[in-house]
């Protein structure tokens, strides 16, 4: 089996992306510097942050397959009430994110979230993943 160095995949994918935007095209005050920074570092910034991504994901998710005609108004309210808390959109985009627009009247159910196990990586090895075919 082939195995895939993500350390590796992720480093080529951020120098494709090139420079990153400023965050403000404005000069910060080192008081106003000091508060974006402990803003920034926060953890519920981080979970605000991605909470947005997920939103972002869903909603132009479901409107790609509202306008291609790929969902049904059954699947499309049954994916709605799953975007009402956070758990269900992190669920929801990821699904969102590995299916195209056509196999929106597949996306799963809801699974619970209490049935996820965090993973524990053997110290020092490095990240990777086996591919398997199927």
């Amino acid at each position: 089996m082939k195995q895939l160095q993500l350390d590796e995949v992720v480093q080529r994918i951020e120098h494709a992306f090139g420079e990153e935007l400023p965050i403000t095209d404005q000069p910060l005050s080192e008081a106003d510097s000091e508060i974006l920074q402990r803003v920034l570092q926060n953890s519920a910034y981080h979970s605000f942050l991605q909470d947005q991504i997920n939103r972002q994901i869903i909603r132009d998710y479901l409107v790609n397959a509202v306008m291609l005609g790929c969902i049904s108004d059954e699947s499309f309210s049954a994916l709605s009430r799953q975007a009402v808390s956070c758990e269900g959109r992190s669920s929801l985009s990821l699904n969102m994110l590995m299916m195209s627009v056509e196999a929106a009247n597949e996306i799963p159910p809801q699974s619970d979230p209490a049935g996820l196990k965090a993973l524990r990586p053997v110290p020092g090895s490095p990240p990777h993943m086996v591919i398997v075919s199927s």
